[in-house]
């Protein structure tokens, strides 16, 4: 199947709003509150049953493996066609189940289907992902602040439908799960696909502003879900109004490839040369030498720096692969945890309905992920700054959110879920460059999804065994099966615990940051002389 628009400017802007579609209906693995009940009470589960059928769900993340192997070899229209078909069937078999069409599933058969549920995502994207990352190499702080960002609204966007048009119901909901990222998938297969990067100064600039006006749209967006969530209960017009304006607002990218036909970047071959220039300035052609006049390259043949493209073996063979990987995992495993148990956090403090608690999660972790994009790579561009740093600060402030939680006072709930949403957001947008800047774009694929399976094994330890433990051992049981807890108690050691992990998390971070420094300074020249021979151009031109 032959993509669309593959030979004009236009297509690779059309890809990129495509992509976007992709993302922001990529995080249904992060809606679990919103119809857990609804199976804990068909099933009669405890919580620990209930929370390892989550873990389940991130499990099937564990097999994103097969989609990064996939991505060196399959275009990236196969891997949306496999994701859409995964979704469809996961969550099918969940909306007949909700739905009381069929009977409840044994538990085994049900931690089969979530898995496929989960592992339909990073299909997704894996295919997303690795095409924009190729298609714009020298944005990648901005477009994975702009694709994540899009994942973080995802939850917001699916929840605030559902509760529009549809009151919240759980059957419903996961009716939209299975079919609305079936059909946007196979709309992204005609127009997705890989294109020559920007080769020229004007077009590094053209993207510089496309990109500002996506992160617009997409703020535009944010605030305009937020506003629907903080303004309660609406009424059956204002709620269709609210739906048809928000279709709007998904469907305003399209403006961008739509100019693009219109103004295409100038391009005079007297004035303007392509860039020859990689990213990272010690991997010109001219070799290092020792003092003792030996080339460094001899040395380090069979050894990549930091910065080059490695392969899987010799990546997990360094020691900053093993700080980034669990400095991650203490952020969005302990992040994880709190979406997975959402429901039942809130129950416990007297909030039946968690549904603006999810909500909440998802459009403060939409903020994260874009300014955590733009500014690490501001910084980047400016002073050099380790982009790990922003991972750091993201640990502070999510370790504050969970103290606060613990606490348990009016309103901690709130403000913990914003704390948590925004710091997941940046640990996830954030890691990304940063894996691709340290251990390089030829095996991105393979590595973003190696890096992933922390999402599950994170989901494991504090979802699956802390939560799910510790919940379980203060509840009461219910007489028709399972069990609840009701009380501040509920999951104030767990709060503290991972509260504890984001410091172990923040010492990695800071150590990451302090050993890649001089990998970042050499981005850091690598920009400012692109910037300098942008800069040259212009008055080159301005003189003829």
């Amino acid at each position: 199947m032959g993509p669309l628009f593959s030979t004009t400017y236009a297509g690779k802007w059309l890809g990129l709003v495509t992509a976007i579609w992709v993302q922001a209906i990529c995080g249904n693995n992060y809606t679990f509150a919103n119809y857990s009940g609804a199976l804990k009470s068909l099933m009669a589960l405890t919580q620990l049953e209930l929370n390892n059928l989550s873990v389940a769900k991130d499990v099937g993340k564990a097999f994103g493996l097969l989609s990064g192997f996939a991505s060196d070899c399959l275009p990236t229209s196969v891997l949306l066609i496999i994701g859409s078909l995964e979704g469809f069937i996961g969550y099918g078999v969940q909306w007949l189940v909700v739905s009381q069409r069929i009977r409840p599933l044994p538990y085994w058969q049900m931690c089969i289907f979530l898995c496929l549920g989960g592992n339909s995502t990073t299909w997704m994207n894996t295919a997303v992902l690795v095409t924009c990352m190729r298609n714009f190499p020298k944005n990648r702080g901005p477009v994975s602040g702009i694709l994540k960002g899009y994942v973080g609204l995802s939850t917001a966007i699916f929840t605030d439908i559902c509760t529009a048009l549809f009151s919240s119901d759980p059957s419903t909901f996961l009716f939209i799960l299975a079919v609305v990222p079936a059909v946007v998938c196979l709309t992204a297969v005609f127009f997705l696909h890989e294109t020559p990067p920007a080769s020229r100064p004007s077009e590094l600039q053209q993207e510089t502003q496309y990109f500002h006006i996506f992160n617009g749209i997409a703020i535009v967006l944010a605030v305009y879900l937020l506003a629907f969530d903080i303004t309660g209960s609406h009424g059956q017009f204002l709620s269709l109004i609210f739906a048809v304006g928000l279709v709007t607002l998904l469907a305003t990218p399209l403006g961008v490839p739509l100019y693009s036909i219109l103004s295409k970047p100038r391009s005079n071959s007297d004035i303007e040369q392509p860039m020859k220039e990689p990213l990272l300035l010690n991997q010109s052609k001219k070799p290092e030498t020792t003092t003792a006049g030996v080339k460094l390259e001899d040395l380090d043949r069979k050894r990549p720096l930091i910065g080059e493209d490695h392969t899987i073996i010799e990546m997990v063979q360094t020691f900053d692969f093993w700080i980034l990987s669990v400095s991650f995992l203490c952020g969005v495993g302990t992040g994880m945890c709190v979406m997975n148990n959402m429901g039942q956090m809130g129950l416990a403090l007297g909030y039946p309905d968690v549904s603006i608690f999810v909500s909440l999660t998802s459009i403060w972790g939409f903020f994260g992920r874009i300014a955590s994009g733009l500014l690490s790579e501001y910084y980047i561009w400016k002073f050099g700054t380790p982009r790990p740093l922003w991972n750091a600060a993201s640990q502070v402030l999510m370790a504050t959110g969970y103290v606060i939680m613990a606490f348990a006072l009016p309103g901690s709930l709130y403000v913990g879920s914003i704390l948590v949403g925004i710091c997941y957001g940046v640990r996830l947008t954030v890691t990304v460059p940063v894996a691709s800047e340290l251990f390089g774009l030829k095996y991105y694929g393979l590595v973003y999804n190696i890096l992933i399976l922390n999402l599950p094994l994170g989901s494991f330890l504090f979802s699956g065994l802390l939560a799910g433990y510790l919940y379980d051992a203060e509840a009461a049981a219910n007489d028709g099966g399972g069990n609840t807890c009701i009380g501040a108690h509920c999951y104030c050691l767990v709060f503290v615990i991972m509260a504890i992990t984001c410091v172990l998390g923040l010492g990695l971070d800071m150590l990451l940051a302090a050993r890649t420094r001089t990998v970042y300074a050499k981005i850091h020249e690598s920009k400012k002389s692109i910037t300098a021979t942008k800069t040259t151009d212009h008055s080159s031109s301005t003189k003829c």
